[in-house]
């Protein structure tokens, strides 16, 4: 079985630590907590734990244009017992690059 709460409290209730544009950083007593910004106002539908990683992903839907559900991660869940603070700063920045070099293909003007 792995250390996850799979009941976790929403990000409202837990400590933020970090922030970044497009992320929030948050953690409780046993996980550090990545939040996708962009992604915030959706309704967790899946949890996935990736047993490489050591990682759950909370994840919700979106829908395109012809009404076509596409599963997208809104947080992940770093138990700290095996990731540091530093760990979970690598996926964020990493993340916060993608949406930059995202916003600067289709927004270039921002």
């Amino acid at each position: 079985m792995n250390s996850f709460d799979l009941q976790q409290n929403p990000s409202s209730s837990l400590s933020l630590i970090r922030k970044g544009k497009f992320y929030h950083i948050y953690e409780d007593c046993k996980n550090w907590v990545l939040e996708d910004k962009t992604k915030r106002g959706l309704e967790v539908k899946d949890k996935t734990y990736d047993s490489d990683k050591d990682i759950l992903s909370e994840k919700g839907m979106i829908y395109d244009m012809d009404g076509k559900g596409i599963k997208v991660s809104i947080r992940w869940h770093y138990p700290k017992d095996k990731h540091s603070i530093e760990d979970v700063e690598k996926s964020a920045q990493t993340m916060e690059r993608h949406y930059l070099e995202l916003r600067e293909i289709t927004c270039p003007s921002d």
